[in-house]
């Protein structure tokens, strides 16, 4: 029997259905997380000044950048590094493997959920801070500033979100690693059988 009539025996591939109990709790979690980070952020730039406002707003930018390099990492990982890691109990190692293993939520929850939350929060804070500078001047003026501020806070976004993603494939099993060790200090309960 040559290798075309194995192939023609093979049954074929059923599709995974969508995991509703997953989609469900991510819900649930991007909106809690909503609320909170939205929370901080009106607390923290309710009574700030422009240059702390700014601080405010690299932040929510950075931490978009870190957690999007996190899920690339994840998906581009290989378990087969950390495994003799794991074997000399290095501290996160385990960790790092259960991130390879569940790399579709570990993606989800970096890119889509703390990610995306960081951008809608960033342009608001934007906004505020176009709100701080402007007020009191010409219209001109102000759509001038507006421009500005979005123009910033969309290229160092996107820029760094570029540059993350580069280092997060070329040096994923570093990444990994360092958030295993992260992880490790955290009191979670990681199922590595997946």
């Amino acid at each position: 029997m040559d290798t075309t009539d194995k192939q023609k025996k093979k049954p074929p591939q059923k599709p995974k259905a969508v995991n509703t109990a997953w989609v469900g709790l991510i819900t649930v979690i991007s909106f809690a997380l909503s609320v909170v980070m939205s929370y901080i952020s009106n607390e923290a730039l309710a009574s700030a000044g422009t240059i702390l406002s700014f601080a405010v707003l690299l932040l929510f930018i950075a931490l978009g950048i870190v957690f999007d390099m996190i899920g690339v990492a994840s998906t581009s990982a290989t378990e087969k590094e950390f495994h003799s890691m794991a074997a000399h109990r290095v501290r996160g190692a385990r960790e790092a493997v259960w991130m390879v293993r569940n790399a579709e939520k570990v993606s989800s929850i970096c890119n889509d959920v703390v990610g995306d939350i960081c951008g809608i929060i960033s342009g608001a804070t934007g906004a505020l801070i176009v709100a701080h500078i402007t007020s009191g001047v010409s219209a001109g003026l102000k759509v001038a500033v507006s421009l500005l501020i979005t123009g910033l806070v969309s290229a160092l976004t996107i820029g760094g979100k570029a540059a993350g993603k580069g280092i997060a494939v070329m040096c994923s099993g570093k990444v990994l690693a360092l958030c295993g060790r992260v992880l490790s200090v955290l009191p979670l309960k990681l199922d590595n059988r997946k």
